[in-house]
């Protein structure tokens, strides 16, 4: 949550191909005695902002502030277009006027909630070198003011293959994370951009592979990062949920949860919008995923070309934290993560706890000390030795549990607030990272001996120690399994 308590404070810059949506809906009680089609009896109509522009509203609606940079036609259209965005609070346009091609319209007639047909006006082809030029001067111009850029690619000829990498050279050269909701069978294209979202007909036309399965996913995921100078990829899998690939840490899938499915259309734009606030706002990719992708829980609950407001993903997010489905993983942070939402509790006059362990097979002993560790603070946080870091403290035969296994277990512990691995041998880099008001370690170690007491104690902290339970311990449990196995 003190993630999306920055989002009013996360300026993002936009790029892409916007449009006209209308919707124009009645009931259809009849087939037309012209020609075997039934006739639509029209009750209302709407126009909303579509295509890249949904992607700044969405941004809008969720409190962050978006600059739009698109191509209009010179045609009332475009104007109508234009007019809607301005009035749209937190979206500033930048629209370059193209008298060679319309303006992007889809019109969808819908009866009784159900689409019955769709018509496009359009022009795919790529824009003009003036219209580029004209595009790449409001980007330039734009970008020093802006946390990162969204590059939302509907194939309608905006994001020329020049346009995206003179935008993605931009970004580099100030730092600014680039995200893409891409349109394209060669993510190839994207080269430098740290996230890509592919859906999975996206994802089987770049690689070959359905991305249906988790493994499948993975497998797809990592194809692109091999071929590709891309930083990270989610694949978006529908009902599925989504898959984060990234180099250099574990795949994470973030399930969906069971909802009534309204409408699916501008669930993407909504799920890039709440990536690009998260990452905007220091968040780590596998938060911003599982933000994003509470996000579009809400919006294919809705009609048509929907946008999620800050209120409704928050009051998702406390859902889902109800639920044993996701509060377990959404409870696993990095570690950069771990420091933002430490120091929010902090600003918010929380008093913050912290422990730590291997915690291979969990029984009673780490119950005590998390209990105990929760009873003195108002959060806790408890760190979660990495494979390699349990390997090497115990041997080569442990840990018993992966990592991430062993974070969502103690994450699924009511009395925990967060867990986060760490790879070291100790955790006191982490402790001196997170700064807690409380550390608790058991009593076989002295104050003297507890790593980060001193740092903690400096700052004017506590250092607790648990009585251990007798003859609870991982080894022991780990002897008597391997003693029951031999007899």
């Amino acid at each position: 949550m003190s993630i999306i308590d920055q989002f009013s404070q996360v300026r993002v810059l936009c790029l892409g191909d916007v449009m006209l949506d209308r919707f124009i809906t009645g009931a259809a009680r009849r087939i037309s005695p012209e020609s075997p089609v039934p006739v639509l009896s029209v009750s209302s109509s709407a126009t909303i902002a579509g295509g890249s522009a949904n992607v700044a509203r969405n941004i809008a609606s969720l409190g962050g502030q978006c600059t739009l940079v698109g191509v209009i036609g010179s045609d009332g259209c475009g104007h109508e277009l234009r007019h809607i965005l301005e009035a749209t609070p937190g979206v500033s346009p930048l629209l370059v006027a193209s008298g060679d091609r319309p303006t992007t319209e889809k019109i969808r007639f819908v009866a009784q909630g159900q689409h019955m047909l769709r018509s496009d006006r359009e022009e795919t082809g790529p824009v003009p070198a003036e219209v580029e030029a004209a595009i790449l001067a409001h980007v330039a111009a734009a970008l020093p003011d802006h946390d990162l850029v969204v590059l939302s690619d509907y194939a309608k000829g905006v994001l020329t293959p020049t346009l995206i990498r003179e935008v993605l050279a931009l970004a580099a050269g100030r730092g600014a994370p680039v995200i893409v909701d891409p349109k394209s069978s060669d993510l190839a294209r994207y080269d430098g951009a740290t996230l890509v979202t592919p859906n999975l007909q996206e994802i089987w036309l770049a690689t070959g592979i359905s991305g249906e399965s988790d493994e499948s996913a993975v497998a797809a995921g990592r194809k692109v990062l091999e071929r590709t100078g891309i930083g990270a990829v989610l694949v978006t899998r529908s009902e599925k949920g989504m898959t984060l690939v990234q180099r250099t840490a574990e795949p994470v899938h973030i399930p969906t949860v069971a909802r009534e499915v309204a409408d699916v259309v501008g669930a993407g734009d909504t799920v890039i919008a709440a990536l690009a606030l998260v990452v905007g706002a220091g968040g780590a990719l596998d938060e911003a995923a599982y933000i994003a992708n509470a996000a579009a829980g809400v919006a294919v609950g809705k009609r048509g070309t929907a946008t999620v407001s800050r209120a409704e993903l928050v009051s998702e997010l406390d859902r889902q934290s109800r639920t044993a489905v996701t509060s377990s993983a959404m409870k696993v942070a990095s570690r950069a993560a771990a420091a933002a939402q430490v120091e929010t509790w902090k600003r918010h006059g929380l008093s913050v706890g912290f422990t730590n362990g291997c915690f291979d097979i969990l029984h009673v002993g780490h119950i005590g000390i998390i209990e105990f560790a929760r009873a003195h603070c108002d959060r806790l946080v408890v760190a979660v030795n990495s494979d390699a870091s349990v390997s090497r403290l115990k041997g080569p035969s442990r840990p018993v549990n992966g990592e991430m296994d062993r974070a969502q277990v103690i994450s699924a512990i009511g009395a925990v607030d967060l867990a986060v691995i760490f790879d070291e041998d100790t955790p006191e880099q982490l402790i001196e990272e997170l700064q807690p008001d409380v550390l608790v370690k058991g009593a076989d170690y002295e104050v003297s001996e507890i790593v980060g007491a001193a740092s903690v104690m400096a700052r004017g902290g506590r250092v607790l120690r648990f009585e251990l339970v007798p003859g609870r311990s991982t080894t022991q449990v780990i002897s008597r399994m391997t003693a029951g196995a031999r007899s």
